[in-house]
């Protein structure tokens, strides 16, 4: 069982409240994507979760394990890959493997059984000689993925693993996470700064800001929760800021934007009214090119509910 509890986490440094009061419960088996801006706690967060950190009020679960409590048996139930590589450089990949391996109490023909493994679902197995230091940014990375996962954690903690890599490193740690979920329930907890990563790979999602939480729930459920509902993308033969301003005051739009030719109206669909759109058009002689209208993205309904971008 791999259930995740977090229970009214606060953690304070100095007069700074870093997190406040943060609680969620994360299923055994789910991929859930912890996110928010630059300065939200998502590393304080982290860090208590995986015992490196002390609360200042507060429990965090691993496997019905206390983190406080019990450390060494929910500590042995995660495997973390961290933001910041934990690699030896001057060794090679598999010296690596080898010297890592042997914290999580490894040897022998098992060892060597896993180190294989490892390799091979990460797609490093004919760079296992090579020194790490020659390695590039993504192969660095899944070279951290695969120390991760050496002792088949019940839960694996991703703290922004595709921060630096080519697209090729990408889509191995993308199949690798849905393998692990899928084969073997892994509980994964994704911390990411590209939304549409998030929204690709996870299932429920926790939103915070500022060491709050801002919505919690399914990807519906918290779209649901904004008051963007909606995109419409619209090509005029002739854009300008006046028209822009005109758009804006229209019931139910929200915002409103020119991204190269496109006009991006984000709108409530409580409130919008498609007609009184084409209407104005029609009075200002504007001719539509194209017009699509689209579900609202989790960036959108991010910047909704925060006020920020996910990469302030």
């Amino acid at each position: 069982m791999s259930k995740i509890c977090v229970k009214n986490v606060t953690k304070r440094f100095d007069d700074k409240l870093v997190l406040d009061n943060v609680s969620f419960e994360i299923k055994a088996g789910d991929i859930f994507g912890l996110i928010g801006p630059n300065g939200a706690g998502k590393s304080t967060l982290i860090n208590i979760m995986t015992g490196l950190l002390k609360a200042n009020n507060g429990e965090v679960e691993i496997g019905g394990y206390s983190i406080s409590k019990d450390p060494l048996k929910a500590k042995a139930l995660i495997g973390l890959i961290p933001q910041e590589l934990a690699l030896m450089e001057p060794l090679s990949a598999y010296d690596n493997l080898e010297y890592f391996g042997a914290f999580y109490g490894l040897g022998g023909k098992l060892l060597k059984e896993k180190i294989k493994e490892a390799l091979e679902i990460t797609g490093l197995s004919d760079k296992k000689n090579e020194k790490v230091k020659k390695f590039s940014g993504g192969m660095k990375r899944r070279l951290n993925l695969a120390v991760a996962i050496m002792h088949e954690p019940k839960v694996l903690i991703m703290d922004e693993p595709t921060v630096g890599v080519d697209p090729q490193s990408r889509n191995y740690i993308f199949e690798f996470i849905k393998k692990i979920n899928k084969e073997n329930n892994t509980t994964i907890i994704y911390t990411s700064h590209y939304m549409e990563e998030v929204e690709q790979l996870c299932n429920n999602i926790f939103i915070l800001d500022l060491g709050k939480e801002v919505a919690s729930g399914s990807k519906a459920t918290i779209k649901s929760m904004a008051s963007v509902h909606g995109t419409i993308k619209l090509t005029l033969e002739d854009s300008n800021e006046e028209i822009l301003l005109k758009l804006k005051e229209l019931p139910g739009v929200k915002d409103c934007f020119i991204n190269e030719d496109k006009i991006n109206i984000f709108v409530d669909n409580l409130k919008f009214d498609l007609e009184e759109l084409l209407g104005l058009l029609a009075k200002e002689n504007k001719k539509i090119k194209s017009f699509n209208v689209e579900e609202a993205s989790l960036e959108e309904v991010f910047l909704s509910l925060t006020g920020k971008k996910l990469r302030d």
